[in-house]
């Protein structure tokens, strides 16, 4: 099973270096992108759905404490969301440290609750049968910024900090493979079987329509999926350990690929395959 493991991954990393020339990969990408189009109404994509359940979840009182969400501050003041998605992650005076949505919510939940987020944990990714409150809560708060810009915080030395130690892991090569996120993603024309890879390295168009894109509902799972999965899940597939959720690495990375992403406009969920 290690070997073929290991000879799966040795294909993927092959996949991902070949460059974008054929006809035939052109017509595929043409035609992803047309049946993306099909289904981005917000009528046909099943994201919507968990932003109506994170609407209730917000507003549902829970905890030691029986409050809501309501009287949680994503940086723009207690309850206030139009626009705070897109200036997230940023430095909280409260909690001294800077915070995603997924950390940000869980300190709510803890503080301004008193809720035993064990349970939150445990499901923070949905499967088959488990629902997940944190997919939902995201994608009803992230809704909200869109068609707004993303506006990454750099002014704090702690947003800073935490902008540099992204980069750094994103060049970090490791795991068995010996794999980075730039492995795939730190240069132009790469591939893995039919999805192109966009270069995350520098700022520009690539790097803002793909983290403008996130939360994203994700058709080959059948389910609403946040950028906090999306790095576990590329940690996963690099063979690296993956990282525990609400991680400062998870964090750090963000910051690092929303300022690549500078001025990408938000649009979620979105759907991808």
């Amino acid at each position: 099973m290690r070997f073929a493991a290991i000879g799966s991954a040795l294909v993927a990393v092959a996949l991902c270096a070949m460059p974008l020339k054929s006809q035939a990969q052109d017509a595929s990408e043409k035609e992803i992108e047309r049946y993306r189009a099909m289904i981005s109404d917000p009528m046909s994509n099943p994201g919507f759905l968990a932003v109506d359940r994170g609407e209730i979840l917000w507003s549902e009182k829970r905890g030691t404490k029986n409050v809501s969400l309501e009287g949680c501050d994503l940086g723009l003041g207690a309850g206030k969301l139009e626009g705070a998605f897109a200036k997230l992650p940023r430095y909280f005076k409260d909690a001294d440290k800077v915070m995603d949505l997924e950390q940000r919510l869980l300190w709510c939940m803890q503080t301004v609750q008193g809720l035993d987020t064990k349970d939150v944990v445990a499901r923070r990714f949905s499967g088959p049968g488990k629902a997940s409150d944190m997919e939902d809560l995201v994608a009803y708060i992230a809704n909200k910024s869109s068609g707004m810009k993303i506006d990454v915080q750099l002014s704090h030395p702690k947003e800073l900090e935490m902008a540099a130690v992204g980069e750094e892991l994103f060049h970090r090569r490791g795991g068995v493979m010996d794999f980075a996120c730039s492995t795939c993603h730190g240069s132009e024309g790469k591939r893995i079987r039919l999805q192109a890879l966009p270069d995350l390295s520098k700022p520009g168009k690539e790097p803002q329509d793909t983290m403008a894109s996130w939360p994203t509902y994700r058709v080959s799972q059948g389910a609403l999926r946040t950028m906090q999965h999306r790095l576990w899940d590329c940690y996963r597939q690099q063979r690296w350990p993956v990282p525990d959720y609400g991680s400062d690495g998870i964090t750090a990375l963000t910051v690092y690929l929303n300022k690549m992403a500078q001025g990408g406009e938000i649009a979620v969920p979105s759907i991808k395959r």
